[in-house]
């Protein structure tokens, strides 16, 4: 007995080729808009038309699999809507299959598109992020001005250092902290009121300088106008660009996450929350996919427009779920990955109940 029946093919043959032609048609839509939106740069900056073309090529993927949870759902809904409307699945299910054996091509579905999903958010995403990325700085992005303020960074086995404020523009630093802590006692504390970096010699000059060293029971404070001496972090290691976890691959991503806090960066959560996304997503798809079976597999009056409407309605409660768990990860001390997990685990329980009451 073959795994995969005629009625199997019939309905994986509907659930793919609409899921694709769905994801073509909104990335179509997703070019138009971001391209409207960003025209005047463009046109200002004298954006090549080849750049451009390469642009909207390896940017619509990535959009697409950001939303990948809604463009498998929403298309579910609506093909199965429209068997049900015209009685298909009736007869089908006429025939004595159960509606678990109904479900079959539906499960084959939803795990070629998780799997697709991995793939491209572990591996291929993160190389055209890359790409697109470097076009946007290019033709779109404005140059960073400055850290976002109060900067913490772990420098050496022993070395910590505090910056209240960085402007990339002048490369000048105000309110600079240096500490030396070996176990539990500060042994040397280095305060400027100012800091500049020169490029050329890679030097750090501080300005204002107090020094305080502690010496077991004794304490020593020396003030100096000026302090010129290298340190083994430059400019760039006190910004942390966020957009670059988009352009890292899985393996890349958890390395950057262990080395900054080794480092002592403060609030590396986002970082954590696209790592397992990454993973989360997919199953996302799988479970919206069971349950929009299961939800548009009976025939109603108002046909595939009420099934879409509360398709819509339920895409907006996972998208606003798991922005809220996503703002409490990085705002309010909830584990990444809890934060992540929370929405699919409340709609896993939504996709069983609703798979219960189809069987009884």
């Amino acid at each position: 007995m073959n795994f995969l029946t005629k009625i199997d093919r019939y309905i994986l043959g509907k659930f793919l080729t609409t899921f694709f032609f769905f994801v073509l048609m909104m990335a179509v839509i997703i070019c138009v808009i971001d391209y409207s939106q960003k025209i005047d740069d463009f046109v200002t900056k004298q954006a090549p038309v080849g750049e451009l073309f390469i642009y909207f090529l390896v940017s619509a993927p990535s959009f697409i699999t950001i939303l990948f949870p809604l463009f498998a759902f929403l298309p579910t809904i609506f093909f199965t809507s429209k068997m049900a409307n015209k009685t298909e699945i009736i007869a089908i299910l006429a025939t004595g299959t159960s509606f678990r054996r109904f479900l079959r091509a539906y499960i084959v579905g939803g795990v070629m598109l998780a799997c697709l999903s991995l793939v491209t958010n572990h591996y291929l995403i993160p190389k055209s992020n890359i790409v697109m990325n470097d076009f946007l700085r290019k033709y779109f992005f404005d140059k960073k001005i400055g850290t976002d303020g109060n900067v913490h960074l772990k420098t050496g086995e022993h070395t910590y250092i505090y910056v209240e404020n960085f402007t990339f523009a002048t490369q000048t630093g105000t309110q600079f902290t240096i500490e030396t802590i070996e176990g539990i006692t500060l042994k040397e504390k280095l305060i400027a009121d100012r800091i500049v970096y020169t490029d050329s010699t890679k030097e750090w000059t501080l300005k204002n300088v107090v020094i305080i060293k502690n010496e077991g029971i004794k304490e020593t404070l020396t003030r100096i106008p000026e302090i010129k001496k290298k340190y083994n972090f430059t400019p760039e290691d006190l910004s942390v660009d966020r957009n670059v976890k988009m352009e890292m691959t899985s393996a890349q991503l958890l390395g950057y996450i262990n080395r900054e806090k080794e480092r002592g960066t403060e609030n590396v959560s986002d970082f954590e929350i696209e790592l397992y996304k990454r993973t989360a997503q997919p199953v996302a798809g799988f479970i919206l996919v069971i349950i929009a079976a299961c939800i548009a597999s009976r025939k109603v009056r108002g046909g595939s427009g009420s099934h879409l409407a509360l398709g819509i309605i339920i895409s907006a409660l996972y998208i606003l779920m798991m922005q809220l768990t996503s703002t409490f990860a990085i705002n309010s001390g909830l584990h990444p990955i809890i934060a992540v997990w929370i929405p699919n685990i409340i709609f896993a329980v939504l996709a069983y109940v609703l798979y219960r009451r189809k069987m009884t």
